[in-house]
């Protein structure tokens, strides 16, 4: 226990700090994710609470700050829909079936990333080229903007039929919307002027608890984080310490039915959730100079997920713009995490009458400048000096963030730079011609064989127009997968039925293997030399059976 305490504890005044700073800054964000989820704000923090902890204790990546993250609410906002009318179907009705569906999706959620951890799935992540990376932070920058955006805005009750939910949003204007503006402006200069003048003070922090007395003495009429949640239909901050869901177990039906219902939504929120996290674990990775465990990170994140079901709150994963605010203010040790779930609770369980006090424009120049540290700036210097496909991949990874989401960016940036990759290997293939003393004509083949470079591997050669003897020798070459097997495999047959000999030099002793299982023929095709190359060949023998 007294190592434990050690390890969590190397920097704690500044850990301690920068946990409540991102409690502050959490609220009206989950908040606004569960307006969007139409589920209880209650639901939302109590899951904020139960993720943000687990996976503080847990967590393969000391610093980073998870919660209940909008990348995941959208998720379940169809299913939650569906479910309440499944519920109303029912023989005896249930108006609320859609939340315990939430919470049945929440559970199997945390199961499939445990189990993606227990698989060791989080290397992965490691393979994502720093472009996507690029696109990655800029995308989820003017996302994180334009989400605050619209807390220059209040809901109204919606009166027009061509715009679909409770509410509708109308912008702020006049008086108020300088006020606003003034104070976001006041935060964010404080944030930015206060390290210059000491550095023991957090400056986040800081400038919350100034503008927010500002507004408490100066009666300055402006939105507070209590107001913003009565406009969006909840009541308040107030709740309850989390206790077992037992309702969940007497509603929800255990049967197939429900499996095959929530498990989409359950598979792409763990996806979508899994990946935000270790993305952001690779971006703090990069800003600390330190390296997180991914593996072990994906185990949290189900565990943690696991017990905000079981316990009555939403699904949850590593959120960037918290998480930059930890980092920025110097929490570096898993005790900034614990200290940003336990203020989280307490401002639930005790001090929910001032947090409700505190202006949104505080908490809205806190994330300004989160973004513009976000932001990787030096993207736009350099994009025209790194290659055209890297800047393509960073822009596209960028726009699809903004329109779809992270999980779609992501994976449409590996499958570009793969594709681009696999493209500019396949231009490396090289064939030098030259002939022996007794007519044989040799090949020297050059770079890569494989899936992508067969094509022009076979463009190489002239079969018909070749002597009697003809020789290849990939001394220079590497033979990557099945695909590069059976192209060599392919083009002995067009020499032998032309008539002609063909020998194999310099090939593995895997590609040897392969090929003579193919065929025997090979055993008298291939030559045997003392400076053979060692590797391994992507393919399964038993292809070649």
């Amino acid at each position: 226990m007294t190592e434990f305490i050690r390890k969590i504890t190397p920097n704690t005044k500044d850990d301690v700090l920068a946990g409540i700073t991102v409690s502050l800054a959490m609220v009206p964000e989950v908040v606004a994710f569960a307006f969007v989820a139409q589920i209880d704000p209650i639901v939302a923090l109590t899951g904020a609470f139960i993720v943000g902890i687990i996976t503080a204790v847990l967590g393969g990546r000391p610093g980073l700050i998870s919660g209940a993250a909008g990348a995941v609410a959208v998720i379940f906002v169809d299913m939650i829909a569906k479910g309440h009318a499944k519920g109303l179907a029912f023989d005896n009705p249930i108006d609320d079936m859609g939340f315990m569906y939430l919470f049945g999706a929440v559970i199997l959620m945390g199961i499939i990333q445990v189990a993606a951890g227990y698989f060791k799935l989080g290397r992965f992540v490691r393979l994502i080229p720093h472009p996507v990376m690029l696109g990655f932070v800029n995308g989820l920058a003017i996302v994180i903007f334009l989400a605050q955006l619209k807390m220059f805005t209040h809901k109204i009750p919606n009166t027009n039929p061509d715009v679909l939910g409770k509410f509708q949003d109308i912008w702020m204007h006049g008086s108020e919307l300088y006020i606003m503006i003034g104070l976001v402006l006041l935060t964010m200069a404080i944030i930015y002027f206060l390290p210059k003048l000491t550095k023991k003070l957090p400056a986040a922090l800081t400038a919350i608890i100034i503008t927010s007395l500002i507004v408490k003495f100066g009666n300055i009429n402006v939105s507070t984080v209590g107001s913003y949640i009565v406009e969006g239909g909840g009541t308040g901050l107030k709740g309850s310490f989390p206790m077992f869901n037992s309702e969940l177990w007497q509603k929800l039906p255990i049967n197939f039915d429900t499996l095959f219902f929530i498990l989409p939504y359950a598979f792409l929120a763990a996806c979508v959730g899994l990946i935000e996290s270790l993305m952001t674990m690779n971006l703090v990775d990069e800003l600390t100079e330190t390296r997180g465990n991914g593996n072990k990170e994906c185990v949290a994140q189900g565990v943690a997920n696991v017990a905000s079901g079981l316990f009555g709150g939403t699904g949850g994963c590593g959120m960037i713009g918290q998480t930059m605010i930890n980092i920025n203010s110097n929490g570096r040790g898993r005790l900034s995490g614990i200290m940003m779930a336990l203020t989280l609770l307490s401002f639930i369980l005790f001090a929910d009458e001032i947090i409700e006090q505190v202006p949104i424009a505080a908490l809205v120049g806190v994330m300004f400048m989160m973004v513009i540290e976000t932001f990787a700036w030096s993207s736009l210097r350099i994009i025209r000096k790194i290659p055209k496909a890297d800047a393509f991949v960073l822009i596209a990874v960028s726009i699809i963030t903004v329109i779809f989401d992270l999980a779609i960016a992501v994976f449409a940036g590996v499958i570009i730079s793969a594709l681009v990759f696999a493209w500019e290997n396949a231009k490396r293939i090289r064939a030098r011609k030259v002939f022996k003393k007794d007519g044989t004509k040799v090949y020297e083949i050059w770079g890569p064989l494989f899936f992508g470079s067969v094509t022009a591997f076979n463009e190489k050669f002239d079969v018909k127009n070749d002597p009697e003897k003809v020789e290849i020798d990939f001394i220079e070459s590497r033979i990557s997968d099945h695909s590069g097997i059976e192209a060599i495999f392919n083009l002995v047959e067009k020499y032998e039925k032309a008539g002609k000999q063909v020998k194999l030099k310099h090939l593995s002793e895997e590609c040897k293997e392969l090929l003579c299982k193919s065929n025997t023929k090979f055993n008298e095709i291939i030559i045997e030399a003392v400076d053979d190359p060692r590797y391994h060949v992507v393919a399964d023998p038993e292809e070649f059976a």
